[in-house]
């Protein structure tokens, strides 16, 4: 009796284990197939271009069987997408500025709005993915492409909310002079890196060039804001 206290003594003070869980081995095998299938994507993109976007070269590329391109995503496009809208500019190196914008909504102007396109076009010039997704929406009519434009669009919509206030009953239209820096950076960014060229005399891969187009940004944002405050001013 006295050993069977000592043992039951002894016992009493370990600490009682907490019950297992139940393990999620499969499905977090099944999520870190999913998260290498979809950086796949990019690989094959910067390696092969985007004709090369097919099930057996994802499958090569993420090291899995390509029947699992149906099985977790329902078909290449499906997959491609999920990469695209990974990637898209607003959701990843943007999103810090973004939430900062939204979160000041009311004192949003002039230098946000900068802010976002010195953003735009420094990603772009940057990385390589993102300059061939944009040379794949137009070269190609895919649905993808489409959806990921529109979402893009939708977010720039939300942004161009917050400042339509500073050009109501003014001659200043910021949304039809954004519409151009944007697409000049997009067209500006994708030419110097496909082929090195200037553009108008400026190389935007010198530090030289870089800097003006950056100036000449700024200086149009802030000046339409000016403009039309100006013209408010005088009524």
């Amino acid at each position: 009796m006295v050993q069977d206290n000592t043992i039951n003594s002894s016992d009493s003070g370990k600490p009682k284990r907490k019950p297992r869980k139940p393990s999620q081995g499969p499905l977090r095998d099944k999520e870190r197939t999913m998260a290498r299938m979809v950086a796949s994507v990019g690989k094959v993109i910067q390696k092969k271009g985007y004709a090369g976007l097919t099930a057996p070269n994802i499958a090569l590329a993420a090291g899995v069987n390509k029947q699992l391109v149906w099985t977790y995503f329902g078909g290449v496009d499906n997959l491609v997408e999920e990469y695209i809208m990974q990637k898209d500019f607003w959701k990843s190196g943007a999103k810090p500025m973004m939430q900062r914008i939204f979160s000041n909504a009311e004192n949003a102007g002039a230098s946000e709005t900068n802010d976002v396109l010195q953003a735009q076009l420094e990603i772009i010039l940057k990385d390589k993915i993102w300059q061939k997704i944009i040379h794949w929406e137009l070269g190609e009519n895919k649905k993808m492409l489409r959806v990921l434009a529109d979402k893009r669009e939708e977010t720039g919509e939300q942004l161009l909310s917050l400042i339509d206030h500073y050009f109501e009953h003014t001659d200043v239209n910021i949304r039809a002079r954004l519409a151009l820096l944007i697409g000049g950076i997009y067209y500006l960014s994708i030419h110097s890196k496909s082929n090195g060229s200037k553009v108008c005399g400026i190389d935007i891969n010198e530090d030289k060039g870089l800097l003006e187009i950056e100036k000449a940004i700024k200086g149009i944002i802030y000046e339409s804001f000016e403009k039309a405050k100006t013209q408010k001013t005088l009524k």
